[in-house]
């Protein structure tokens, strides 16, 4: 069974979810909220995480954490585990409350901390709960624009982007955030690459030398091969058009999708090559996904691309 690859070091940034067994719901009452968020504190106070965002919802939750000793996994294990006993004891049931392992995202938090934040807080208007952020109680919105932020929270990564001054900051930062309200906008995550890194290109450059260059190959950790081994576009670009050699529309469609699954590399990059917008690239990528799910002839063809790109096709 496929298992999530984990990158953990001190100073790492994640994006984290988990969501509900058969995506049931995970808190049922004010006071499942106030357990977990307790949670939260707790693995603060005793193995040193730093939240700066979250967020619960019904059945999910998100988190945007920073680990400064390189202990994800414990953290997570203390949260989810404890709150799975709580749940469970409360309510007299046995079993798995949460939907397999938690997913995380490595972040690079310098680049992407401030667009992540206002991409969690606006989960509850997007899901159509509340109109604005400022009505749902069960998330950090609220310490970003002016309650008292408890210790084991903090904002300061993000609201110093906005001014060093606090008060200009939360200001700024609830306007940041407003602007979207109502609007279609790409989310961040898109761009994250084999599901596991969130960054520009020297960022997974910096993490595939520095982590995953002498992890060994594991069948079981299929992301692993994806990021020790990713083609340039220029590499894709050739390795498409020797598969369609006289369908140049196939073949830039195919070339869209495996370069935005596979590179690594900025939308924006992308493209620019094939001449679209960074949205455009994604919508693209998506329909030729799409496309693949009833044609096993393209499927064939997506497998004779990877394989000529020295790729796993498994």
């Amino acid at each position: 069974m496929a298992r999530p690859l984990r990158i953990e070091y001190p100073g790492a940034f994640y994006h984290v979810t988990s969501r509900g067994n058969e995506q049931k719901d995970i808190f049922k009452s004010m006071k499942d909220r106030e357990k977990f968020i307790s949670y939260l504190e707790s693995s603060s106070v005793r193995y040193g995480a730093v939240i700066h965002v979250y967020c619960l919802m019904s059945n999910h939750y998100h988190l945007l954490i920073e680990t400064p000793h390189g202990n994800l996994s414990q953290i997570m294990k203390h949260i989810n585990s404890s709150y799975t006993t709580y749940y469970n004891v409360k309510r007299k049931r046995a079993g798995h409350l949460l939907q397999g392992r938690f997913k995380a995202i490595l972040v690079d938090g310098d680049a992407y901390a401030t667009e992540l934040s206002r991409y969690i807080h606006l989960n509850p208007v997007r899901a159509g709960i509340v109109a604005v952020p400022e009505d749902y109680p069960w998330m950090s919105y609220r310490y970003y624009t002016g309650e008292k932020v408890p210790d084991w929270l903090t904002t300061g990564l993000t609201l110093e982007y906005f001014s060093k001054n606090i008060e200009t900051a939360r200001e700024k930062y609830k306007l940041f955030v407003h602007d979207l309200i109502n609007q279609e906008y790409q989310s961040p995550l898109l761009e994250t690459v084999a599901s596991t890194i969130l960054g520009c290109p020297e960022f997974v450059s910096a993490i595939q030398e520095r982590h995953l260059s002498t992890k060994k190959a594991d069948r079981d950790l299929p992301t692993l091969r994806e990021l020790t081994s990713r083609p340039s576009l220029d590499e894709i670009v050739k390795a498409v058009k020797k598969v369609f050699p006289e369908n140049e529309r196939l073949a830039t469609k195919a070339g869209i999708y495996i370069c935005h699954r596979y590179s690594g590399v900025k939308l924006k990059e992308i493209g620019a090559i094939f001449r679209l917008t960074e949205s455009g690239v994604t919508r693209a990528s998506k329909r030729f996904e799409e496309s693949m799910e009833d044609d096993n002839n393209l499927k064939e063809m997506l497998m004779k691309i990877r394989a000529n790109l020295g790729m796993s096709i498994a």
